[in-house]
């Protein structure tokens, strides 16, 4: 892989993107950042209190700005939140500025390591979290899948093996 490269990992909410991609960046020597984390830096602020404050469609145009920014970064692994493919704008810069690997999760997978969590704001005050990340599943995994240059289904696997098939697929892209 070219050093230059950047790497964007996208996909659900419990899919393991800040885990796989501190691992990876570690693995391949590249600066980590999880797009979430720059929002709160920048903002001063978490995530749920831009929800609260700013609904969902402030913390859109914060996110928009940082995904647009940190793209243009060279030589990073970038963990972006789960909705970030629903701006166009967004798609555009992940597919057209990185390799873009799609960390796919089934929804028990995504019920299981969110269910503790408190810090997730379309879920916080559901009764059902099954029917909402369901809706969310069926609404984002084409757009997922629209800018994936690599999907990987994360059922059941471990950081170590997704980052070693991450690299894999780097040092040789056509297999």
């Amino acid at each position: 892989m070219n050093k230059k490269a950047s790497i964007f990992l996208v996909g659900p909410m419990g899919a393991g993107k800040t885990t796989v991609g501190k691992r990876l960046g570690e693995t391949l020597a590249l600066e980590f950042i999880d797009s979430d984390h720059e929002i709160e830096l920048r903002t001063g602020v978490d995530i749920p209190y831009i929800f609260e404050k700013e609904g969902e469609p402030g913390f859109r145009r914060r996110e928009k700005a940082v995904i647009a920014d940190l793209t243009l970064r060279s030589g990073i692994v970038l963990a972006t939140g789960g909705g970030s493919v629903l701006d166009p704008d967004n798609r555009q810069c992940l597919a057209g500025r990185g390799f873009v690997v799609y960390l796919h999760a089934s929804v028990d997978q995504q019920l299981a390591r969110t269910a503790r969590s408190d810090n997730r704001p379309l879920l916080k005050n559901s009764a059902n979290r099954r029917e909402v990340l369901e809706t969310l599943f069926s609404q984002r995994d084409p757009l997922y899948r629209e800018i994936a240059d690599l999907v990987l289904d994360t059922d059941e696997r471990s950081a170590k093996a997704l980052v070693k098939e991450i690299q894999d697929r780097l040092a040789d892209p056509d297999s």
